[in-house]
């Protein structure tokens, strides 16, 4: 048994789920069924192992078969019933003023701990308990728009995921054409951003020698990967998509590449929201491809520009007319001057109160360290390319030496570290660039 092998099977037993033995089944049994709120005081006074179990199992079974109605009462009485306890929270705030003593710091932590976080820890324990409450947070997220106070409660939920899903848990996998089906259906359900219409065109992206793909799992979450990025290797940085999903094309052999491409980022789970993976990713793959190949130079992103057109329809909703009556993609060309003076004042002139790029996918690696190399025009040609980030694409530039001091002076000053070429393809067109 590998190294490797014998560690990734001691994580996953950690995780390993008790089953609730049939034979105390009986325990559980009811003669008449149990209101939301029965089911739930039921496991947060349970005092032994095998029935906070067997509640729990109960709860989550019972949640699941509730409507969006029934759904939103038990988040609420969760928010109202099981929330801190301020009269002994203050008691022991008090004594912890008098005696500063480790015993009265554990019970002010305890206390200032709403007493929902145990009902979840507990459904947490049952069989696939984690991924369940995963796909409970989802719809938690839909109700939370309309109901702000259960937001309280998400926070809980946010707060147990972060520890339950860091970095230490977390195991990087090859996806390939020889990985498992139902794996497979998965990566084409859950592709986010340049849309998997068959199985041919997965193969044409898994397959290939020049290609690669990589998923985060969790050993909880074992046939579930949590967010999956493809890569291309390639010669050169590319300028479009259009060459990247090209499906007839000649193979290159991975020695002879000199950039990994990151072309598609896709998160997984949308129970999983607000809860960073991608960073992790990113450098994980560049960090193992480097390995690997050791001819790769360069690690960048073909990344869209998802929040422009939205931006320009606000801002220039007349120009956003022009957009619209263009009927095929070189039309673009009588536009161009435009679309990069307007991307221009999108990047590098926030709107935003904490003064962060306006963009999401810039904040997203630029916050991880990439510099904005590259701009390039009809980089997505695509109805879904035009519409979001009229057919622009750029890519980020990911070198390893650097992500670190980037990622510092990008926090700390919150400005954007651009090449010399992507500032020379918009400093022509926009003169505020610094």
């Amino acid at each position: 048994m590998t190294k490797i092998k014998f560690f990734q099977e001691l994580i996953n037993s950690l995780f390993e789920k008790p089953n609730i033995n049939k034979s105390l089944n009986f325990l559980f049994d009811k003669k008449k069924s149990l209101t939301t709120k029965e089911y739930v005081e039921n496991v947060a006074s349970a005092k032994g192992e095998v029935s906070a179990l067997g509640h729990a199992e109960l709860l989550i079974t019972h949640c699941e078969q509730l409507n969006d109605r029934e759904l939103i009462k038990f988040f609420e009485l969760l928010r109202k019933n099981y929330e801190v306890n301020l009269d002994d929270l203050l008691l022991v705030v008090k004594n912890y003023q008098i005696e500063k003593t480790s015993e009265n710091l554990v019970k002010l932590m305890k206390l200032s701990e709403p007493s929902r976080r145990d009902i979840f820890r507990r459904c947490n324990a049952i069989s696939r308990g984690t991924v369940r409450l995963v796909n409970l947070r989802k719809r938690l997220l839909e109700f939370s728009v309309k109901k702000p106070e259960l937001k309280a409660v998400d926070y809980d939920l946010v707060y147990l995921f972060r520890n339950w899903f860091n970095r230490g848990f977390l195991i990087l996998r090859p996806i390939n054409w020889e990985t498992p089906a139902h794996i497979l259906e998965k990566i084409i359900a859950y592709e986010a951003v340049h849309e998997i219409n068959s199985w041919d065109e997965l193969r044409a992206r898994l397959a290939p020698k020049d290609r690669r793909c990589f998923a985060f799992f969790h050993p909880a979450m074992q046939d579930e990967p949590i967010i999956f990025v493809e890569v291309a290797l390639t010669k050169e940085i590319p300028s479009n998509i259009q060459n990247i999903l090209q499906k007839d094309r000649v193979f290159l052999e991975p020695e002879e590449a000199k950039v990994a491409v990151f072309y598609s980022i896709s998160n997984c789970q949308k129970g999983l929201t607000g809860i960073s993976f991608g960073n992790f990713l990113i450098k994980q793959v560049a960090t193992n491809l480097s390995y690997e190949l050791k001819n790769l130079k360069s690690f960048v992103t073909l990344s869209p520009i998802p929040g422009f057109r939205k931006w320009i329809r606000y801002k220039y909703p007349k120009f956003d007319l022009k957009i619209e009556k263009i009927k095929k993609p070189h039309q673009l060309s009588k536009i161009k001057d435009y679309l990069l003076k307007y991307l221009g004042e999108y990047f590098f002139k926030s709107e935003r109160s904490d003064k962060m790029p306006n963009d999401p996918v810039a904040r997203f690696h630029l916050g991880n360290g990439a510099s904005l190399e590259q701009i390039n025009f009809l980089g997505d040609i695509s109805s879904n390319g035009i519409d979001l980030s009229g057919g622009l694409m750029v890519n980020y530039l990911y070198d390893l030496e650097k992500v670190e001091q980037n990622h510092e002076t990008f926090v700390s000053e919150k400005k954007i570290n651009i090449s010399k070429n992507a500032k020379n393809s918009l400093i022509k067109y926009y003169k505020e660039i610094d």
